[in-house]
């Protein structure tokens, strides 16, 4: 597919002023331009952000309520539940605030909902079986700011609730003692993009502060907090930069045994955010995906190096079974899409019989990616009902979209870009149709993948202290992508495919100059260039870790 390449058209005199000003090359100042990183406070905290770049946990809303109460409990020796989500966030704020609170005193209990069975957030079984265990407190994470019936039902069965969530709150908060979400309404605090186990690390950095302890009883858990913070996809800007960024030095040395295990299985020799991305959170989320989230909460808290190790070993098996159960159901759609030419239509919806509820998700992701268009995908009960996810393209509410099919649909949530949603069989024909209408009338078929591209640069410029010095800019992630450069009329001057035809290899050469390059899943194009052909090239830049000078990485 073609894709349209958007240059940013910098200011050269900025550039030239915050390269002399901050005594750092061209380069790395170009892309602090691009994303209006220019006073001396923001390059700072963006460069070299420290522990004091934390902002004061008590300016969030309801935090003082919380902590009181929380307080209460650990001296009364209270009976407390923490209940959470079952995707790394999730799992990642459990093992913060439960750890945290058994530091000072407080064993807790935790509730994680089988993702299978009971599906997302608050429900009102759980709650009776909570109520059952005698508890009077239950602290939610990562969930709970939509649970405005579950909290209500909590209420009536004497069980106190604090909520600590990041999503969207709707115009109606839970009738909870206590609230704490940047997304309310009426939150004055100066960042709101933090992920759930970012709020929990606010609530312990509060209690903390409450309880006079020093700094490091909370800010040893940055390597777990990070984990998550990478994890759950939030930007990383602002306060999430400070969390991934000190996090992933905590991470070097981390203490957690299981964190330490996980990340020796996954392969990588490179602490980065790219390791949590893809080494780290596929293997934790595989559990909840799997129904078994509670065995990476386990892996988190275990003391015991055997446990860990059995732990880490079903973690792994988790993951490959949830690989084989994804590339199973990834290719039944593509031969259903392609043999009822659904990739013809403007969205994609496809169904099928009995699909795995927890990677369906991801294979919509990889459908999306595949045909640049929306697409939802449904897996039928014998009772016909289908429950599915829905992924977008840029420029196409997903969201919006599905309020206007709301006579075919059972129901749905999420937001523009993803959702879940819920329909009968019956009504599959009929939905497709009407949603289908409304992404012609979207011009979906005019929309084209825009790359974004930071600047020009000719392979003359480049050197390796240069490339090195882009590694400031880490931890990469949403909100701050690894800077893509444009290389003109480059000679090719060796060309392959890899892995099976998979990627594509080359060698790129202007004038005396030479680079090697990588692209990845692009690797069909061998048989459309020869040696001697110009080409212009869109990239990322790096060392390649096999001893040669300069990398160019598609």
């Amino acid at each position: 597919m073609n894709k349209k390449w958007q240059i940013y058209e910098t200011d050269k005199e900025k550039v030239k002023k915050v390269a002399d000003q901050y005594k750092i090359n061209e380069l790395l100042a170009t892309i602090l331009v691009n994303s209006n990183i220019i006073q001396e406070d923001d390059v700072r905290l963006f460069l070299n952000p420290t522990r004091d770049d934390f902002y004061d946990p008590f300016l969030i809303t309801d935090m003082e309520v919380a902590v009181e109460r929380i307080i209460q409990a650990i001296e009364n020796k209270e009976k407390v539940t923490i209940y959470g989500d079952y995707d790394v966030d999730g799992i990642t704020s459990i093992t913060v605030l439960k750890s945290f609170l058994k530091d000072v005193g407080l064993e807790t209990v935790a509730y994680i909902p089988n993702r299978l069975q009971e599906g997302y957030g608050l429900n009102k079984n759980a709650i009776d079986k909570i109520a059952e265990s005698g508890c009077k407190l239950m602290i939610t994470v990562d969930c709970g700011i939509s649970g405005i019936e579950e909290i209500e039902y909590a209420n009536s069965l004497g069980i106190q609730t604090i909520v600590t969530d990041h999503h969207e709150a709707g115009k109606e908060l839970p009738n909870a003692i206590a609230v704490i979400d940047n997304k309310r309404k009426d939150s004055k605090y100066p960042f709101r993009e933090l992920a759930g186990v970012g709020v929990v690390f606010k609530v312990i950095q509060a209690l903390g502060i409450r309880l006079g302890l020093k700094e490091e009883a909370y800010l040893k858990y940055l390597d777990i907090v990070c984990v998550g913070t990478i994890s759950d996809i939030v930007p990383l800007v602002d306060e999430n930069r400070v969390i991934a960024k000190l996090g992933l030095m905590l991470i070097k040395q981390t203490r957690n045994i299981g964190l330490k295990s996980i990340i020796n299985s996954s392969g990588y020799s490179k602490i980065d955010s790219n390791m949590i991305s893809f080494g780290v959170a596929p293997r934790v989320n595989a559990c909840g995906r799997m129904g078994k989230a509670e065995e990476a909460l386990e892996l988190f808290l275990s003391q015991n190096i055997n446990e860990v190790n059995e732990l880490t070993k079903k973690l792994n098996e988790h993951n490959r079974e949830r690989q084989e159960t994804e590339k199973a159901i990834f290719e039944n759609a593509v031969a259903m899409i392609e043999t009822e030419k659904l990739n013809e239509n403007n969205a994609i919806i496809v169904g099928g019989e009995n699909w795995h509820h927890g990677v369906i998700g991801i294979v919509s992701s990889k459908i999306t990616e595949m045909y640049f268009k929306p697409s939802i995908l449904l897996s039928f009960e014998e009772d016909g009902i289908g429950k599915g996810s829905g992924r977008s393209i840029p420029g196409f509410d997903l969201h919006e979209a599905l309020m206007q099919c709301l006579d075919t649909i059972e129901k749905f949530g999420g937001h523009s870009m993803a959702v879940g949603i819920t329909i009968k069989k019956e009504n599959l024909k009929k939905f497709r149709e009407e949603f289908e209408t409304i992404a012609t009338q979207n011009h979906i078929d005019e929309i084209i993948p825009i790359i974004n591209i930071d600047a020009k640069v000719n392979l003359s410029d480049i050197n390796k202290e240069m490339v090195n010095s882009l590694k400031q800019l880490e931890p990469f992630g949403e909100g701050n992508k690894m800077p893509i450069f444009a290389f003109k009329n480059l000679k090719i001057d060796s060309i392959r495919a890899l892995s099976e035809g998979k990627h594509l290899k080359l060698t790129l050469k202007d004038n005396n100059y030479m680079i090697n390059a990588i692209g990845f899943n692009i690797g069909h194009l061998a048989e459309e260039y020869r040696i001697g052909d110009k080409v212009d090239v869109a990239g990322v830049l790096e060392i390649n870790t096999f001893g040669r000078s300069r990398q160019f990485a598609n």
